[in-house]
C-alpha cells in the first residue's frame, strides 16, 4: 500500500478495532467532572466510511476543496480522515484569525464545498465568505436556511451506499493548512499525503510513541496525528482557540479519568497549566511525555512543568512550523542544566538537536528569493543566518501564493525542496540548533541587525518580567530599539514599572548587542497568536511603540 495519510485510519482499525481511538466530552461543560464517552477504532473508521460515501453522493470527489469549520469532536475526525480517502482537499483554517483574515483566506484556498455548524455558515452568508467558488454547503448539526444538507442527514440516506474505491498516491494534494498568520497574513499550504505520512513516521521515531498510548492533545490539528499513531486522543471541553484560558481543573480531571500519560500543549496553556499545578502541588505519576510547540517555552513553565511529572517523563519541545515538522527538539533537562543559562547570555534559545531525515543548512540573511541549492551563500559555523531545512515532510509551497512560494522555496537537483524557515539562527558545536528570532522582525539599526528572541531572554530573566518583546521603529537601517515589557502578574505585590526600567535599562548596559536599547515601555498583556496564544505579535507593538514616541 503506498504511504499516504489516506490510510492510516483504515490500517489501525484493522489492527486495533476494540481499542479506544477517542474520549468524547457528553456536553460542553467547562468544570469537572466531565462525562466522556468513548470511540473505538473501528467505529471511528466506520464511521468515516458513512461519510465518505454521504460526501460522495452529493459531488465531493478527488481534488475537490473543501472548507471545513468544525469544532472537535466525533464529525472533526471523521470528516477529515474520509476527505483524505475520497482525495479531497480540507481547507482548515483558525477561526480566530479575525473575520477579514479569515475572508481573505478562504477566497485564496477557493473551495467548492462549505462544511460547517451553523453559526459558520450564517457567517459566511453575512460575510461572504468564498462566495465566488462555493457551490455545496453541508450543515454539520440542524439543517436551516444557511446550508443545502445536513451531514447527519445525508448519511442516514445513504446508509446502504459502500464508501467509493479511491486511488490515492503520495504525491496527491491532501490538504491545505493554513498558517498562525503571527507574522503576516496566513499562508495555504500545499500538503501532499507522503508528507503527513513522513510527518506521522518522524514523530513517532522521534518520541518513541507506541499505539496504546492515551493522549491529551489541546491542539486540534496536532490530535490529527493521533488516530495514525495509534493512540487514544481525550479531547477536553476547552476553547481550542484561547489556549492560555483554559480551566486546569478539566485537564486534570481528564488526565486522571482516562490515564493520560501523554500530552500536547501550548506554552502559553503549559504556563497557565503548570501554574495551577504549582499552587496546588499536583503531580501526574502516569505522565511518559508532554510536548510542547509553538513558540519557545519559558524555563519558569518548564521548571514548574517538571514539578509535575515523575522525573521518568520527557518534557520535549519540537521544532518546526505549518511547512515542516519535526526539524529539531530538545528536553527539558537539557535546557534546565544548560542551555538557558547560554540564552539569558544572549545566544538564542537551543531547540534541540536535528531530527532523524531531515537536513539544515544556515544561510546569508536576504529577503531575496534563493532559486536554486547553488545559490545558497553559507555563513560560517557559528554566525546567526537564516534556517533552511530539507526533509521529506517539506511542504512544495503556499495555495495561490506563488509569490511567498518563490521567497520561501529553494529548488535541489534531486527533486526535492528546501524550505526557508525564515527564522534566524545558528548551530554550535554540538550539532544544536540555536533560534534567535523571525527574519522579518529582526531590527535593522545604523550599527548592525538585532535579533528579538535572543536579546528578550536576557531581560526575560528578570523575576518580575513575565516577557518582553524587542521591537524596531523607524526606518530599515536607522531604526531605535524599543524594549516592550509584560510585567509578571503573578506576585504578591504589584510591580514597581518605574524601578523594573531602571533594572532593565541597567541590564542592556551589560551587554554590547543591548547597549542599543534606551527605551522601555509597559503593556499589560501582548497581542499574541489565535493559534497557540504564544507568538508575540511584534508588528502590533511596534505600530504602538511608533505612535506614542513620534
Amino acid at each position: 500500500m503506498s504511504e499516504t495519510i489516506a490510510s492510516a485510519l483504515p490500517s489501525m482499525a484493522k489492527s486495533r478495532p476494540e481499542a479506544v481511538a477517542l474520549w468524547l466530552p457528553q456536553s460542553l461543560k467547562s468544570k469537572p467532572p466531565v462525562t466522556y464517552r468513548s470511540v473505538t477504532f473501528a467505529e471511528l473508521n466506520g464511521h468515516c466510511e458513512r461519510t465518505m460515501a454521504a460526501l460522495h453522493h452529493v459531488g465531493v470527489k478527488k481534488g475537490t476543496h473543501v472548507a471545513v469549520m468544525v469544532k472537535p469532536g466525533l464529525e472533526f475526525f471523521s470528516l477529515t480522515f474520509a476527505l483524505f480517502q475520497l482525495g479531497a482537499l480540507p481547507v482548515l483554517i483558525d477561526p480566530g484569525i479575525g473575520l477579514k483574515a479569515l475572508k481573505a483566506c478562504l477566497a485564496e484556498a477557493k473551495p467548492e464545498v462549505f462544511i460547517g455548524i451553523p453559526p459558520a455558515h450564517i457567517a459566511r452568508l453575512i460575510l461572504g465568505w468564498a462566495k465566488s467558488s462555493v457551490r455545496l454547503t453541508i450543515s454539520v448539526g440542524r439543517k436551516g436556511f444557511w446550508a443545502q444538507y445536513c451531514l447527519q442527514q445525508l448519511i442516514k440516506k445513504t446508509a446502504d451506499q459502500n464508501p467509493p474505491e479511491t486511488h490515492i498516491e503520495p504525491s496527491d494534494h491532501a490538504a491545505i493548512l493554513f498558517t498562525s498568520g503571527s507574522t503576516g497574513i496566513p499562508k495555504g499550504v500545499i500538503y501532499e499525503h507522503r508528507n503527513f505520512a513522513a510527518q506521522v513516521r518522524m514523530i513517532r521515531s522521534l518520541y518513541q510513541i507506541e499505539p496504546g498510548e492515551v493522549d491529551l492533545p489541546t491542539f486540534p490539528l496536532f490530535a490529527l496525528f493521533s488516530p495514525a499513531l495509534g493512540t487514544t486522543s481525550i479531547i477536553p471541553p476547552m476553547d481550542f482557540t484561547r489556549p492560555a484560558n483554559v480551566n486546569p481543573e478539566v485537564l486534570a480531571d481528564a488526565i486522571e479519568q482516562h490515564g493520560a500519560n501523554t500530552m500536547f500543549g501550548s506554552p502559553a496553556l503549559l504556563n497557565t497549566f503548570s501554574r495551577w499545578c504549582a499552587r496546588r502541588q499536583k503531580v501526574f505519576p502516569r505522565f511518559k511525555r508532554i510536548i510542547s510547540a509553538g513558540a519557545p517555552v519559558p524555563s519558569a513553565v518548564l521548571e514548574r512543568m517538571r514539578l509535575a511529572v515523575p522525573d521518568t517523563a520527557q518534557l520535549v519541545t519540537p521544532y518546526g512550523a505549518t511547512e515542516t515538522l519535526p526539524v529539531a527538539s530538545i528536553e527539558s533537562r537539557e535546557v534546565l542544566g544548560e542551555t538557558a543559562a547560554m540564552s539569558q547570555q544572549g545566544k538564542g534559545v537551543c531547540v534541540g538537536r536535528i531530527a532523524d531525515e531531515v537536513e539544515i543548512w544556515i544561510t546569508k540573511v536576504s529577503d531575496e528569493p534563493i532559486a536554486t541549492e547553488a545559490d545558497m551563500v553559507l555563513v560560517e559555523p557559528g554566525v546567526i543566518g537564516e534556517v533552511c531545512v530539507a526533509s521529506p515532510a517539506v511542504t512544495i509551497g503556499y495555495y495561490g501564493r506563488a509569490q511567498a512560494t518563490k521567497l520561501a522555496k529553494i529548488s535541489r537537483t534531486n527533486g526535492q525542496v528546501i524550505h526557508r524557515m525564515g527564522d534566524l539562527g545558528w548551530i554550535d558545536e554540538h550539532d544544536r540548533l540555536w533560534f534567535c528570532g523571525r527574519k522579518s522582525q529582526r531590527l535593522q539599526l545604523a550599527d548592525g541587525d538585532r535579533y528579538t528572541v535572543a536579546i528578550e531572554a536576557i531581560f526575560n530573566a528578570h523575576p518580575h518580567v513575565h516577557r518582553t518583546a524587542l521591537v524596531g521603529i523607524g526606518k530599515k537601517g536607522q531604526q531605535r530599539a524599543v524594549l516592550y515589557v509584560e510585567p509578571e502578574r503573578d506576585l504578591a505585590t504589584a510591580v514597581d514599572t518605574k524601578a523594573l526600567r531602571s533594572d532593565l535599562l541597567g541590564v542592556a548596559m551589560e551587554h554590547d548587542q543591548t547597549r542599543c536599547i534606551e527605551t522601555v515601555l509597559f503593556h499589560d498583556s501582548f497581542p499574541v497568536d489565535i493559534r497557540h496564544n504564544a507568538k508575540i505579535g511584534r508588528e502590533r507593538l511596534a505600530e504602538l511603540a511608533s505612535a506614542r514616541l513620534s
